[in-house]
């Protein structure tokens, strides 16, 4: 459960000293803020899998605007952004920025039972200070003791004029149950020009074949693995879609739940993806139509809700940058549905699915055919 001392009335400091992450939120801030969790909890209960002690594991990937940069963000958005976090067991994170200033305050709400694991910044413009992060449950899964980043080396990418990946991938093992299996979580170059979609290309295929030499070599962790994160794929035969054909034909699969479902807010395409290696290691649950359990969550169904342009005014009129009339309502609606709210918590939806992670039933019943 998350840390909510912001949120307690002044008589509750009476009896005890409470620690705050946020100590200048005013009243009227603090019952918004209660009362938007409020509405956000109850549409996280209907759309996110439950947890089932120890049979299954909730894993989500989330790309978090400029998480770490942006000045805008108001307290209460951090804990709608830990609220929908602690939702999840294991959630790998994409554009954590140079500064962990962000990632502190969230762990700081999540509370003790919480755990992260960052690497360094991808220097240089093409990096865009970006880190790649995983944060935990950490009594639900625990940290193997693997973590490093997919390197390519000379042999390798002799033929190419790629000799890296934009953002280094990053590799972490972890376990939960009777599963051990390893992340890599990738942010792929973005844009949908001819050259953009040509260099995403090259990076895939050379992390491909990276994947591909260390798994013949025997020198991966782990061979359960699990390829997450903002891939930047556009929908097409003239697009994305061979790609996207290279990693189905190297030996992973999309979970069925997310396929073609767009995950940015703009909903124009589904740039967050995740890949499983094809092997019977790898269950995920399934709803009652025997669909596999996963999906993507829209926070602003519930939090920052189109149509309340007019409570968040002030902030509106001060973050704004722009030569736009800001007391004129249309402009504010316009601000406050495509820039504002995004840079509130992001311009992507997380994605989930549900991964079984008990696998008695089937050692069981392995167990006992060979005695027969």
């Amino acid at each position: 459960m998350l840390s909510y001392n912001d949120l307690r009335p002044k008589n509750d400091f009476k009896k005890r000293d409470y620690e705050l992450v946020f100590p200048h939120m005013s009243t009227e801030e603090k019952k918004r803020t209660m009362v938007n969790l409020l509405e956000l909890k109850k549409g996280l209960d209907n759309s996110i899998a439950p947890r089932r002690t120890d049979e299954n594991l909730i894993f989500a990937s989330w790309n978090i605007k400029e998480f770490g940069h942006t000045t805008q963000r108001l307290p209460e958005s951090y804990f709608y952004i830990a609220e929908i976090i602690s939702y999840f067991d294991l959630i790998a994170v994409q554009e954590i920025k140079s500064s962990l200033h962000d990632l502190n305050i969230l762990l700081r709400l999540l509370g003790k039972d919480w755990g992260y694991l960052v690497n360094d910044i991808t220097e240089g413009g093409a990096g865009n200070s970006e880190r790649s992060c995983y944060i935990f449950n950490k009594s639900r899964v625990q940290f193997a003791g693997l973590a490093g980043e997919i390197v390519l080396w000379d042999d390798l990418t002799r033929n190419s004029e790629l000799k890296q990946l934009k953002r280094t991938p990053y590799i972490t093992g972890f376990t939960a149950g009777w599963k051990t299996f390893a992340l890599i979580n990738l942010h792929l170059h973005p844009g949908e020009g001819k050259n953009d979609l040509a260099m995403r290309k090259q990076e895939v295929s050379l992390f491909l074949k990276a994947m591909a030499k260390k798994r013949k070599n025997h020198s991966l962790w782990s061979e359960n693995i699990i390829l997450v994160g903002d891939f930047n794929f556009y929908r097409g035969a003239d697009k994305d879609d061979s790609t996207i054909e290279t990693i189905r034909e190297a030996g992973y699969r999309e979970v069925e739940s997310l396929i073609g479902i767009n995950t940015n807010v703009s909903r124009t395409n589904a740039y967050d993806r995740m890949f499983l290696t094809k092997n019977e290691n790898f269950l995920l649950g399934q709803s009652l139509s025997g669909q596999e359990n996963g999906g993507v969550f829209d926070p602003f169904r519930h939090v920052f809700t189109k149509g309340q342009e007019a409570t968040y005014a002030q902030y509106l009129k001060k973050h704004y940058t722009g030569q736009k009339d800001m007391n004129d309502p249309a402009n504010q609606r316009k601000y406050f549905n495509h820039s504002w709210r995004k840079n509130q918590l992001s311009d992507h939806f997380p994605i989930w699915c549900e991964l079984i992670i008990d696998s008695s039933p089937v050692f069981l019943e392995r167990s006992l055919q060979s005695y027969s």
